[in-house]
């Protein structure tokens, strides 16, 4: 199985019992190998984007949830496994190395966190369910044609009125809404307010009648993102993570979580492995290449360790600074992999797509100099 090179020092001492560790790992392959079919591993190798396509990971979802690892992190009284972040990593390798479908959740990854969180009884008691039965499918209302790496300059508008708010204005770049059963949005409900002032954090349905989705193709012919919108819409008052007025809050926990999972090792080694197949079929690499999928491997090794580390408390990084490192030196090692790929394989249509896929990944979720800011000031730079 690919890499993991550092998993076995780094878990050393979290890990008493070696037995029970190797029971584990056999109960991950033994899953895995009965589990998933030539079709789920014919979709999960033909992904390019952010996700496998639906159905294949509609059927992978019930395999998972049927086992009660569809939310491995989640905690066990919300329906998760509860594994640790040493579990997580080995099942997220493990299923890249068998080239399972890729399931992006915004449901599971990050409202869903965010709401055990923030949300109040009733919300949890809502919410969770249906995400891990499938029945919601969540996409994230954040970015607006005048707000991208600047959230804050958003400019939705929701109006209270009695119970409701009414929502007008847009979103963009959304992705999956044509999917999604729900949004998790950010509005300004105060419109004499700038900036991280006078916002709210919405749960809102997205069969709201106003609600209007216009799909946004890729130059690679992908249909991942979407403008969303919103002509008069009501949604409850009620419905809202936090108090009304205090969006930004909640929006920055949310991100935290979000930045923190987008890129999973995982995903980085099934590149690597899709790099490798694409280079293979093209012929052999020149030692230039050969030095450049090595030192590929090893940052891979490294952020794996980073990681480790950064889930388990042995970097003092503080909350949101830590998710920003993680994000930044993910996305950023996800694009060099798909440009090595392409560099060995300039005429393999799986490469030129994979490569165009992650451009955006160091723009989604704040672009990188964004988080560089948010570093430079977590270390005291002026």
């Amino acid at each position: 199985m690919d890499g993991s090179f550092y998993l076995e020092e780094l878990s050393a001492h979290t890990r008493e019992d070696g037995r029970e560790w190797d029971k584990f790992c056999a109960g991950v392959d033994e899953f895995l190998d009965a589990e998933l079919t030539e079709d789920l591993r014919a979709a999960g190798r033909r992904t390019t984007g952010l996700k496998s396509d639906a159905e294949a990971c509609r059927a992978w979802r019930e395999k998972l949830n049927a086992r009660g690892w569809y939310a491995p992190t989640w905690p066990v009284e919300f329906g998760g496994a509860g594994w640790n972040t040493e579990q997580r990593i080995y099942f997220e390798n493990a299923s890249a190395a068998r080239d399972a479908p890729i399931l992006m959740n915004s449901g599971v990854r990050t409202i869903g966190p965010l709401i055990m969180e923030a949300g109040t009884p009733e919300q949890k008691a809502h919410y969770l369910p249906a995400i891990l039965n499938g029945e919601h499918e969540w996409c994230q209302g954040f970015s607006e044609p005048q707000a991208g790496s600047d959230l804050s300059a958003l400019s939705l508008k929701a109006e209270r009125d009695g119970d409701d708010f009414i929502l007008t204005g847009s979103k963009v770049w959304t992705s999956f809404a044509q999917y999604a059963t729900h949004m998790f949005l950010l509005a300004r409900c105060d419109p004499g307010t700038h900036g991280g002032k006078g916002l709210v954090f919405l749960l809102v349905e997205m069969d709201r009648p106003g609600i209007e989705v216009r799909p946004i193709r890729f130059i690679d012919g992908e249909y991942e993102t979407n403008e969303v919108f919103f002509n008069g819409v009501r949604t409850p008052a009620a419905d809202r993570i936090g108090e009304i007025g205090e969006g930004w809050k909640a929006a920055k926990q949310l991100m935290a979580i979000a930045r923190g999972n987008n890129t999973t090792t995982g995903l980085l080694r099934r590149a690597m492995r899709a790099a490798r197949r694409c280079a293979a079929e093209a012929g052999p690499l020149t030692p230039s290449l050969q030095m450049r999928f090595a030192d590929l491997d090893l940052r891979i090794d490294t952020l794996e360790a980073l990681d480790m580390r950064t889930k388990n408390g042995l970097v003092t990084l503080d909350g949101g600074p830590a998710s920003s490192q993680t994000k930044l030196l993910a996305t950023e090692l996800h694009q060099a992999i798909t440009e090595a790929a392409l560099e060995a394989a300039p005429f393999s249509d799986f490469a030129q797509a994979k490569y165009l896929a992650t451009r955006a990944a160091t723009i989604y979720s704040g672009t990188s100099e964004v988080h560089r800011n948010i570093l430079a000031r977590a270390i005291g730079c002026p």
